[in-house]
Protein backbone atom coordinates (compact mmCIF):
# COMPACT_ATOMS: atom_id res chain seq x y z
CA UNK A 1 0.00 0.00 0.00
CA UNK A 2 1.54 3.51 -0.79
CA UNK A 3 2.12 6.21 1.52
CA UNK A 4 -0.42 8.43 2.69
CA UNK A 5 0.24 12.20 1.38
CA UNK A 6 2.07 14.25 3.60
CA UNK A 7 -0.83 16.10 5.89
CA UNK A 8 -0.38 20.00 6.21
CA UNK A 9 1.48 21.12 9.47
CA UNK A 10 -1.52 22.28 11.28
CA UNK A 11 -3.25 19.38 10.75
CA UNK A 12 -1.03 16.95 13.25
CA UNK A 13 -2.60 16.92 16.41
CA UNK A 14 -1.28 17.03 19.49
CA UNK A 15 -3.59 14.95 21.03
CA UNK A 16 -4.45 11.19 20.56
CA UNK A 17 -6.41 8.28 20.46
CA UNK A 18 -9.20 7.71 23.52
CA UNK A 19 -10.41 4.64 22.30
CA UNK A 20 -9.92 2.79 19.03
CA UNK A 21 -11.50 -0.98 18.26
CA UNK A 22 -12.35 -3.42 15.22
CA UNK A 23 -16.13 -3.91 15.36
CA UNK A 24 -17.42 -5.97 13.37
CA UNK A 25 -14.64 -5.27 11.05
CA UNK A 26 -15.16 -2.47 10.98
CA UNK A 27 -11.89 0.13 12.19
CA UNK A 28 -13.40 2.83 14.28
CA UNK A 29 -12.30 4.98 17.21
CA UNK A 30 -12.69 8.22 19.14
CA UNK A 31 -9.62 10.95 19.41
CA UNK A 32 -8.78 12.55 23.43
CA UNK A 33 -11.12 15.61 22.02
CA UNK A 34 -14.31 13.23 21.31
CA UNK A 35 -13.94 13.31 17.75
CA UNK A 36 -15.13 10.17 16.73
CA UNK A 37 -13.44 8.76 13.17
CA UNK A 38 -12.74 5.69 11.20
CA UNK A 39 -9.75 4.29 9.98
CA UNK A 40 -8.70 4.30 6.19
CA UNK A 41 -9.87 0.35 6.37
CA UNK A 42 -13.04 1.15 8.56
CA UNK A 43 -14.41 3.65 5.78
CA UNK A 44 -13.56 1.49 3.02
CA UNK A 45 -15.52 -1.37 4.61
CA UNK A 46 -18.92 0.15 5.44
CA UNK A 47 -18.54 1.79 1.91
CA UNK A 48 -18.27 -1.61 0.12
CA UNK A 49 -14.96 -0.72 -1.63
CA UNK A 50 -11.30 -1.28 -1.81
CA UNK A 51 -8.97 0.27 0.96
CA UNK A 52 -6.80 1.59 -2.41
CA UNK A 53 -10.48 3.46 -3.69
CA UNK A 54 -10.51 6.03 -0.15
CA UNK A 55 -6.44 6.75 -0.85
CA UNK A 56 -7.42 7.47 -4.46
CA UNK A 57 -9.90 9.80 -2.76
CA UNK A 58 -7.78 11.06 -0.09
CA UNK A 59 -4.63 12.54 -2.27
CA UNK A 60 -7.52 13.66 -5.24
CA UNK A 61 -8.86 15.81 -2.40
CA UNK A 62 -5.25 16.88 -1.75
CA UNK A 63 -4.02 18.45 -5.11
CA UNK A 64 -8.39 19.76 -6.34
CA UNK A 65 -10.42 20.53 -3.01
CA UNK A 66 -9.15 24.51 -3.58
CA UNK A 67 -9.85 24.19 -6.88
CA UNK A 68 -12.70 26.47 -7.55
CA UNK A 69 -14.43 25.02 -11.05
CA UNK A 70 -16.98 21.71 -9.74
CA UNK A 71 -17.45 19.30 -12.41
CA UNK A 72 -19.88 16.14 -12.20
CA UNK A 73 -17.37 13.83 -10.58
CA UNK A 74 -16.39 12.04 -7.07
CA UNK A 75 -14.41 15.08 -5.61
CA UNK A 76 -16.67 17.48 -6.34
CA UNK A 77 -19.53 15.94 -4.82
CA UNK A 78 -17.67 15.27 -1.83
CA UNK A 79 -16.53 18.95 -1.90
CA UNK A 80 -19.91 20.05 -2.28
CA UNK A 81 -20.78 18.08 0.61
CA UNK A 82 -18.22 19.18 3.15
CA UNK A 83 -17.73 22.61 2.31
CA UNK A 84 -21.68 23.03 3.05
CA UNK A 85 -21.43 21.18 6.62
CA UNK A 86 -18.51 23.85 6.99
CA UNK A 87 -15.43 21.11 6.57
CA UNK A 88 -12.88 22.49 4.58
CA UNK A 89 -9.60 21.25 5.78
CA UNK A 90 -7.07 20.69 3.13
CA UNK A 91 -6.66 16.78 4.52
CA UNK A 92 -9.64 14.53 4.27
CA UNK A 93 -8.38 12.97 7.62
CA UNK A 94 -6.62 14.29 10.64
CA UNK A 95 -3.10 12.54 11.72
CA UNK A 96 -2.72 12.41 15.19
CA UNK A 97 -0.72 9.76 17.16
CA UNK A 98 -1.12 6.38 18.48
CA UNK A 99 1.20 4.27 20.83
CA UNK A 100 3.56 7.18 19.44
CA UNK A 101 3.09 6.26 15.92
CA UNK A 102 1.55 8.86 13.39
CA UNK A 103 -1.91 7.84 12.88
CA UNK A 104 -4.73 8.80 10.28
CA UNK A 105 -8.37 9.52 11.41
CA UNK A 106 -10.78 10.06 8.91
CA UNK A 107 -13.83 12.41 10.79
CA UNK A 108 -17.18 11.39 10.99
CA UNK A 109 -18.51 14.47 8.83
CA UNK A 110 -15.73 13.28 5.92
CA UNK A 111 -17.11 9.43 6.49
CA UNK A 112 -20.60 10.60 5.39
CA UNK A 113 -19.63 12.38 2.85
CA UNK A 114 -18.05 9.26 1.02
CA UNK A 115 -20.59 7.11 1.96
CA UNK A 116 -23.32 8.89 0.38
CA UNK A 117 -21.22 9.03 -2.75
CA UNK A 118 -21.07 5.48 -2.59
CA UNK A 119 -24.82 5.00 -1.93
CA UNK A 120 -26.18 7.17 -4.39
CA UNK A 121 -23.84 9.00 -6.83
CA UNK A 122 -21.96 6.74 -8.58
CA UNK A 123 -22.63 4.80 -11.22
CA UNK A 124 -22.13 1.45 -9.86
CA UNK A 125 -23.29 1.80 -6.33
CA UNK A 126 -22.64 -0.22 -3.68
CA UNK A 127 -25.21 -2.20 -1.74
CA UNK A 128 -23.08 -2.46 1.09
CA UNK A 129 -22.85 1.26 1.06
CA UNK A 130 -26.76 2.31 0.66
CA UNK A 131 -27.35 -0.67 3.58
CA UNK A 132 -25.06 1.50 6.22
CA UNK A 133 -26.19 4.80 4.91
CA UNK A 134 -29.53 3.83 5.59
CA UNK A 135 -28.63 2.49 8.74
CA UNK A 136 -26.19 5.68 9.62
CA UNK A 137 -28.40 8.40 8.35
CA UNK A 138 -31.24 8.53 11.05
CA UNK A 139 -28.76 7.06 13.89
CA UNK A 140 -25.91 8.90 13.37
CA UNK A 141 -22.87 7.67 12.92
CA UNK A 142 -21.41 10.02 15.49
CA UNK A 143 -23.57 8.01 18.12
CA UNK A 144 -22.96 5.11 16.22
CA UNK A 145 -19.33 4.82 17.00
CA UNK A 146 -19.63 5.85 20.76
CA UNK A 147 -21.87 2.99 21.65
CA UNK A 148 -20.21 0.87 19.79
CA UNK A 149 -16.66 1.34 21.78
CA UNK A 150 -19.04 1.97 24.85
CA UNK A 151 -17.69 5.85 24.77
CA UNK A 152 -19.33 7.83 27.12
CA UNK A 153 -18.08 12.15 26.07
CA UNK A 154 -16.39 13.56 29.11
CA UNK A 155 -17.91 16.49 30.22
CA UNK A 156 -16.20 20.02 28.31
CA UNK A 157 -16.73 21.79 31.47
CA UNK A 158 -14.76 19.84 33.78
CA UNK A 159 -11.10 20.82 33.45
CA UNK A 160 -11.58 24.50 33.53
CA UNK A 161 -14.20 24.44 36.36
CA UNK A 162 -11.91 22.27 38.40
CA UNK A 163 -9.09 24.80 37.75
CA UNK A 164 -11.61 27.41 38.82
CA UNK A 165 -11.78 25.94 42.16
CA UNK A 166 -8.57 25.34 43.08
CA UNK A 167 -8.03 29.48 42.12
CA UNK A 168 -10.96 30.26 43.56
CA UNK A 169 -8.41 32.45 46.41
CA UNK A 170 -5.08 31.93 44.57
CA UNK A 171 -4.77 35.67 43.84
CA UNK A 172 -2.92 37.27 46.96
CA UNK A 173 -4.39 40.68 48.41
CA UNK A 174 -3.65 43.38 45.96
CA UNK A 175 -2.59 41.18 43.08
CA UNK A 176 -4.28 39.79 39.60
CA UNK A 177 -3.18 36.73 38.10
CA UNK A 178 -3.80 35.56 34.35
CA UNK A 179 -6.41 32.82 34.39
CA UNK A 180 -9.05 34.97 36.10
CA UNK A 181 -8.21 37.59 33.51
CA UNK A 182 -8.35 35.13 30.62
CA UNK A 183 -11.82 33.32 31.48
CA UNK A 184 -13.87 35.04 29.20
CA UNK A 185 -11.36 33.70 26.27
CA UNK A 186 -11.64 30.14 27.94
CA UNK A 187 -14.96 29.84 27.74
CA UNK A 188 -15.47 30.96 24.11
CA UNK A 189 -12.92 28.34 23.42
CA UNK A 190 -14.96 25.37 25.34
CA UNK A 191 -18.49 26.72 23.47
CA UNK A 192 -16.60 26.13 20.10
CA UNK A 193 -15.51 22.52 20.94
CA UNK A 194 -12.22 22.79 21.59
CA UNK A 195 -11.03 20.54 24.51
CA UNK A 196 -9.62 22.89 27.03
CA UNK A 197 -7.37 20.40 28.68
CA UNK A 198 -4.37 19.22 30.56
CA UNK A 199 -2.72 19.40 26.81
CA UNK A 200 -4.63 22.88 25.88
CA UNK A 201 -4.01 25.43 28.33
CA UNK A 202 -4.49 28.98 27.31
CA UNK A 203 -3.52 30.55 29.95
CA UNK A 204 -0.47 29.81 29.75
CA UNK A 205 -0.10 30.87 25.81
CA UNK A 206 -1.33 34.58 27.46
CA UNK A 207 0.53 34.15 30.44
CA UNK A 208 4.34 33.74 28.91
CA UNK A 209 3.14 36.58 26.32
CA UNK A 210 2.26 38.64 29.37
CA UNK A 211 5.20 38.25 30.98
CA UNK A 212 7.67 38.87 28.37
CA UNK A 213 5.61 42.24 27.45
CA UNK A 214 5.98 42.91 31.55
CA UNK A 215 10.00 42.40 31.16
CA UNK A 216 10.23 44.35 28.13
CA UNK A 217 8.73 47.37 29.90
CA UNK A 218 9.81 47.15 32.98
CA UNK A 219 6.36 47.39 34.65
CA UNK A 220 8.19 46.17 38.19
CA UNK A 221 9.54 49.98 38.27
CA UNK A 222 6.02 51.32 37.15
CA UNK A 223 3.52 49.17 38.42
CA UNK A 224 5.31 47.56 41.35
CA UNK A 225 7.02 44.39 41.60
CA UNK A 226 5.27 40.93 40.76
CA UNK A 227 5.17 37.90 43.11
CA UNK A 228 5.31 34.38 42.66
CA UNK A 229 2.37 32.31 44.25
CA UNK A 230 0.94 28.53 44.56
CA UNK A 231 -1.13 26.77 42.20
CA UNK A 232 -2.14 23.34 42.35
CA UNK A 233 -2.86 21.56 38.89
CA UNK A 234 -6.23 19.12 39.42
CA UNK A 235 -4.79 15.65 40.72
CA UNK A 236 -5.81 13.81 36.70
CA UNK A 237 -3.69 16.90 35.26
CA UNK A 238 -0.11 15.14 34.37
CA UNK A 239 1.11 18.77 35.50
CA UNK A 240 0.06 17.45 39.16
CA UNK A 241 3.26 15.56 39.60
CA UNK A 242 5.28 18.87 39.94
CA UNK A 243 2.14 20.51 42.36
CA UNK A 244 2.56 23.23 43.50
CA UNK A 245 3.47 25.57 40.38
CA UNK A 246 4.99 29.15 41.24
CA UNK A 247 3.32 31.36 38.45
CA UNK A 248 3.20 34.98 38.76
CA UNK A 249 1.03 37.55 40.67
CA UNK A 250 0.95 40.87 39.47
CA UNK A 251 -0.44 44.31 41.23
CA UNK A 252 -3.48 45.46 41.03
CA UNK A 253 -1.85 48.75 39.72
CA UNK A 254 -0.93 46.97 35.93
CA UNK A 255 -4.22 45.21 35.64
CA UNK A 256 -5.50 48.22 33.59
CA UNK A 257 -2.74 47.77 31.17
CA UNK A 258 -3.00 44.16 31.21
CA UNK A 259 -6.69 44.59 30.09
CA UNK A 260 -5.58 46.96 27.12
CA UNK A 261 -2.62 44.67 25.94
CA UNK A 262 -5.06 41.34 26.11
CA UNK A 263 -7.41 43.26 23.99
CA UNK A 264 -5.45 45.04 21.87
CA UNK A 265 -2.42 43.27 21.37
CA UNK A 266 -2.62 39.35 22.45
CA UNK A 267 -6.02 38.99 21.38
CA UNK A 268 -5.44 40.87 17.67
CA UNK A 269 -2.21 39.54 16.50
CA UNK A 270 -1.30 35.80 18.84
CA UNK A 271 -4.39 34.65 19.45
CA UNK A 272 -5.56 33.96 15.97
CA UNK A 273 -2.43 32.21 15.15
CA UNK A 274 -2.63 30.25 18.52
CA UNK A 275 -6.46 29.17 17.59
CA UNK A 276 -5.39 28.10 14.11
CA UNK A 277 -3.19 25.61 15.50
CA UNK A 278 -6.03 24.12 17.26
CA UNK A 279 -7.34 21.89 14.04
CA UNK A 280 -8.89 19.75 16.73
CA UNK A 281 -12.06 21.51 17.28
CA UNK A 282 -15.10 19.59 16.01
CA UNK A 283 -15.66 21.98 13.69
CA UNK A 284 -12.50 22.27 11.61
CA UNK A 285 -10.27 25.05 10.32
CA UNK A 286 -13.61 26.55 9.53
CA UNK A 287 -14.83 27.10 13.26
CA UNK A 288 -10.77 28.09 14.43
CA UNK A 289 -11.20 31.01 11.57
CA UNK A 290 -14.24 31.84 12.94
CA UNK A 291 -13.24 32.27 16.64
CA UNK A 292 -10.09 34.00 15.53
CA UNK A 293 -12.34 36.58 13.53
CA UNK A 294 -14.12 37.42 16.87
CA UNK A 295 -10.84 39.55 17.96
CA UNK A 296 -10.25 40.98 14.54
CA UNK A 297 -9.76 44.68 14.13
CA UNK A 298 -13.44 46.37 13.07
CA UNK A 299 -13.40 47.91 10.29
CA UNK A 300 -15.04 51.49 10.02
CA UNK A 301 -17.25 51.76 7.20
CA UNK A 302 -19.68 54.13 6.58
CA UNK A 303 -19.86 55.34 10.79
CA UNK A 304 -20.41 51.52 10.88
CA UNK A 305 -17.86 49.35 12.74
CA UNK A 306 -17.84 46.30 10.80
Amino acid sequence: MAQLPAPSKQLVLDIGVEVQRDVNGVEMGVLENGLPFLTQTGLAKICGVARSVIFDITQDWALHYADEVLSKDRISFIKEYLFRNGYTDPQLYVETLKDGAPHYAYPDIVCMAVLEYYAFETKTKSQVAVDNYRRLATFGLQKFIYQALGYTPPDKWKYHHDRISLLQDGAPDGYFIVFHEVSGMIVDLINAELAVNDKTIPDISVGRCWSDHWKANAYDEAHGERIKFQHNYPSYYPQSASNPQLPWAYPNEGIAEFRRWFRHDYLVTRFPKYILTKSHLLGGQLEAQKIASLYQPKQIVGGTAK
